[in-house]
């Protein structure tokens, strides 16, 4: 029997309650006591605007030109709401795209040894070195870049990927055009928003002005026809791409980075699911020849280690890596961390090191491959609906194609019927209007049972 023919059955009664009507009668009656009529003024919230001291200190324009919320945050809003509405619910998050597995031993113990050891005189240790601790730079160079000519000192240990890309905005500045996949990570873009990259958000094409939205679709396969674009000063690429789940090939990639040196770009590459990819395609920009002289990487321990609340990743910057006037990017990048950041945790670092040891890399891919097992389960689910599905195969996130129809509408439908939790593909970016972005990760049961809700509904 396949996955899907075990997911066909029908909800049960014992799944009706996420189903089941609000309790709650507006026609009914409540008792008030009576008062007397007179006029009714509401004028406390003028009040209180009026009131309310101000400084004089000028709000930072740029962050005023976000649109609503970060997208995240507005979709746990939506969640929370939904709750209220339905208290009784089982709400299941597919969503976010957060792990829910636990650490595996081996490098949980690490870290709590590293723990305990800071209540010895012997064990203790005060600031670490902001480019994060010489055996860690080490395993991770020999782990990731072997024979890719890259050294330990070009590794920056990190809080993790997403930090590290608002610091690299604070060290390429303001004055940059910035170019995105679309649809991407929105941190890409509202990070460059903020550093006062970019114009206006322009609401009839939903773009801000002075970004290159490289558009990635399925008819292009998910990469960007870079003839049809401007040059740009920095390019965001991620591979295996969140949200679409799919992984650069070798050929694609080589286009890229010729493209990046002709026109004296530099590649921000992340890379922070190349642990799900299973095939040939690169794992690393610096694969690639001649990456090292106009890429970068960053990258993360939070989707192979679960590390999403332990934080810690890094920043690869080779030396070959220069400025228009000769200066090498690695130093300038030095300098912010050393400016604005005091070194990884490290009792995280001590967790990361186990990471990479033999028992710690087992641990990772096992956990890995129960996510990638998640994955094949929603697909099934939605090929079996009919959907358009890709990612999925070197991703943890599969990308489900809901044509002519609006994203949030889509996102709105499924949690009012079934009482999961997804993302809608607009939150990425124009291009990922009329997709919804399904997380595989999540405990088994929670993606079967979501899993026979989209089959009750879509049936």
């Amino acid at each position: 029997m396949s996955i899907t023919q075990s997911l066909s059955t029908p909800l049960s009664s014992s799944s009706s309650t996420f189903l089941a009507p609000s309790t709650f009668n507006p026609r009914s009656q409540v008792a008030l006591p009576v008062k007397s009529l007179g006029v009714c003024k509401c004028i406390a919230a003028s009040q209180e605007a009026d009131t309310a001291y101000k400084t004089k200190v000028s709000r930072n324009g740029n962050i005023a030109k976000l649109q609503a919320g970060y997208l995240f945050p507005e979709i746990a809003r939506r969640r929370n709401a939904h709750l209220l509405k339905y208290p009784d619910a089982k709400v299941i998050s597919l969503g976010i795209g957060d792990t829910t597995e636990p650490i595996p031993d081996a490098i949980t113990s690490a870290m709590s040894k590293r723990s305990q050891a800071l209540s010895t005189i012997e064990g203790y240790s005060g600031y670490g070195a902001e480019q994060g601790e010489k055996a860690l730079r080490s395993a991770i160079a020999s782990t990731f870049y072997r024979d890719l000519g890259i050294e330990d000192d070009d590794i920056f240990v990190s809080d993790g990927a997403k930090c590290d890309i608002s610091r690299l905005q604070i060290v390429f500045g303001s004055n940059i055009k910035m170019a995105v996949q679309d649809p991407s990570y929105p941190a890409y873009v509202d990070s460059s928003v903020i550093m006062g990259q970019t114009g206006f958000y322009q609401k009839d094409v939903e773009k801000f002005a002075n970004i290159e939205y490289m558009r990635c679709n399925p008819e292009n396969g998910f990469f960007p026809d870079l003839s049809s674009i401007s040059r740009p000063d920095i390019i965001f690429f991620c591979s295996p791409n969140n949200p679409t789940g799919a992984a650069a090939t070798r050929e694609q990639l080589t286009q890229l980075v010729k493209f990046a040196k002709d026109n004296g770009s530099i590649i921000i590459h992340d890379s922070a699911y190349a642990m799900y990819i299973s095939g040939d395609n690169p794992r690393s920009i610096f694969e690639i020849p001649g990456a090292k002289e106009v890429a970068l990487e960053v990258s993360s321990f939070s989707k192979y280690a679960g590390f999403t609340g332990v934080r810690l990743g890094w920043t690869v910057i080779p030396k070959q890596l220069l400025f228009s006037d000769g200066f090498p990017v690695a130093k300038d990048f030095n300098r912010i961390v050393c400016t604005c950041f005091n070194g990884a945790s490290n009792i995280s670092q001590a967790g990361g090191l186990a990471c990479l040891s033999p028992e710690g890399l087992k641990a990772m891919q096992d956990v890995i491959g129960f996510y990638k097992d998640n994955t094949n389960i929603i697909v099934e689910t939605f090929d079996s609906l009919g959907f358009k599905v890709y990612g999925g195969k070197d991703a943890p996130y599969v990308w489900v194609h809901f044509p002519g129809r609006n994203s949030w509408d889509v996102f709105a439908e499924i949690l009012e019927k079934t009482h999961v939790v997804t993302t809608p593909g607009s939150g990425f970016g124009p291009g990922g209007e009329g997709f919804v972005r399904v997380s595989a990760f999540g405990h088994r049961e929670n993606i079967l049972e979501a899993c026979r809700r989209f089959k009750e509904l879509y049936k």
